[in-house]
């Protein structure tokens, strides 16, 4: 470490506020269900969740070479480039959280660099294939075969036991989504926080400080680590309203399955080298659980911005990213700039946040800011059947209230007839 300028201590910084913000923006991915469904407290939930994040620093670096070694050509790429590339996912980062949106931290971060990369060296200087590859075609396929999986596992699970007893099932359920939330925050720590380690690892070699494919040094690997858990247990409790309640209406079961099948992509993913979106996973694993139950709907209204914050993400954060290294080229003064639009960016969406704060008391609250249920949700209500005859479970305790006044007698000394219930 005796080699770190201070620019280089400036890059180091900013990417563990990166972290930090990739931390909260994803504690949904892991306990967003699990605090839905009412498996665990909010409170607890992220606290545990940043305790595994921790841990799951340690298990690997591969996904960290794929950062540091892969996405970019390592040569001729100024310390600078580093920097910009983290102000575009920074803001990308803290815009999508005030609005809720669960997007990809990994993407915003990929595309920052791209865009900073490309307006510093030209498109040489980005591996194409590399994008391809390890980064565009794990966007698509990990939210469907996440979905895909989640939604099979959801229609067995309720195929298996189909008439279960309420509670030994939902207090089972809700002790396996612990379990399976507790593995997603795992797979987390081991896919998210490796991206910080691998761009750290990438400005320590643009300063010849570490060799070109190396891997991360341990301090990298406990700072980067220290950095995710501090943001998990901070909460990002916007998102979390987000994928808990806005998507859609979760059972322990479906809960368990979406956690279950998100975690199992993620693990192989980051086992493959793949920096997937674990977001992306996770969201798609929760539509599909929600999907899988008969009678289960998705509220699409939500799903379509998300879905296009999911599309805006590497060409937003590339432009600002872009934008930031044009600055940064033009000298110290330019890096100061670029430093003070950051932080002023950061508290203008932190302010416009506190005007409607959400927070573990609030999260769970079904009042998703007047969300509609969405065009589709709408016609698969309008068309849902009939209770069937004799149900008791069908008839609620206001139908039974429910009366229409009796004939007024004509006689003023005969007792009032008793009220026909319907």
């Amino acid at each position: 470490m005796e080699h770190i300028t201070l620019l280089l201590a400036i890059v180091v910084v900013t990417a563990l506020v990166f972290d930090f913000t990739n931390g909260f923006h994803d504690t949904a991915n892991a306990m967003a269900t699990t605090i839905s469904t009412g498996a665990l407290k909010p409170k607890t939930a992220v606290a545990m969740s940043a305790v595994l994040n921790l841990v799951g620093a340690f298990l690997s670096v591969e996904v960290a070479k794929t950062i540091s070694g892969g996405i970019i050509n390592e040569e001729g790429i100024r310390t600078e480039v580093i920097f910009a590339a983290l102000v575009g996912a920074i803001l990308w980062n803290l815009l999508t959280w005030l609005l809720g949106l669960p997007s990809s931290s990994s993407h915003a971060l990929f595309g920052g660099l791209i865009g900073a990369a490309v307006m510093s060296a030209g498109w040489s200087a980005v591996n194409g294939s590399t994008i391809v590859t390890k980064v565009l075609i794990p966007a698509v396929a990990a939210p469907l075969v996440a979905g895909l999986a989640a939604m099979a596992a959801t229609k067995l699970t309720y195929k298996i036991k189909a008439k279960p007893e309420a509670k030994a099932t939902a207090k089972g359920y809700r002790a396996g989504q612990i379990a399976s939330a507790g593995l997603v925050s795992l797979a987390h720590g081991t896919n998210d926080a490796q991206k910080t380690m691998g761009i750290i690892t990438l400005a320590l070699v643009t300063q010849g400080v570490v060799a070109p494919g190396s891997n991360p040094p341990l301090w990298v690997i406990v700072s980067a680590g220290v950095a995710i858990a501090a943001g998990t247990y901070l909460g990002g409790w916007r998102i979390i309203r987000t994928m808990g309640k806005g998507l859609t209406d979760l059972q322990p079961q479906q809960g368990f399955a979406a956690q279950t099948s998100a975690a199992t992509v993620i693990l192989a993913s980051s086992h493959l080298g793949f920096s997937l979106s674990t977001t992306q996973s996770c969201s798609g694993a929760v539509m599909g659980a929600g999907l899988g139950r008969k009678g289960g709907v998705v509220r699409w209204s939500t799903a379509t911005r998300m879905f296009v914050a999911w599309g805006l993400t590497l060409p937003a954060a590339g432009l600002v990213g872009a934008g930031a290294e044009f600055l940064t080229k033009q000298g110290p003064w330019g890096i100061a700039a670029v430093a003070v639009l950051l932080v002023s960016g950061s508290a203008v969406i932190w302010t416009l946040s506190r005007r409607k704060p959400v927070d573990h008391h609030n999260v769970t609250a079904d009042d998703l800011d007047g969300e509609p249920a969405g065009v589709v949700t709408t016609a698969i209500a309008a068309v849902t059947p009939p209770p069937a005859a004799g149900s008791v479970a069908a008839v609620t305790d206001e139908d039974l209230k429910t009366t229409i006044p009796a004939p007024v007698p004509t006689d003023p000394a005969a007792p009032p007839a008793p009220a026909a219930a319907v």
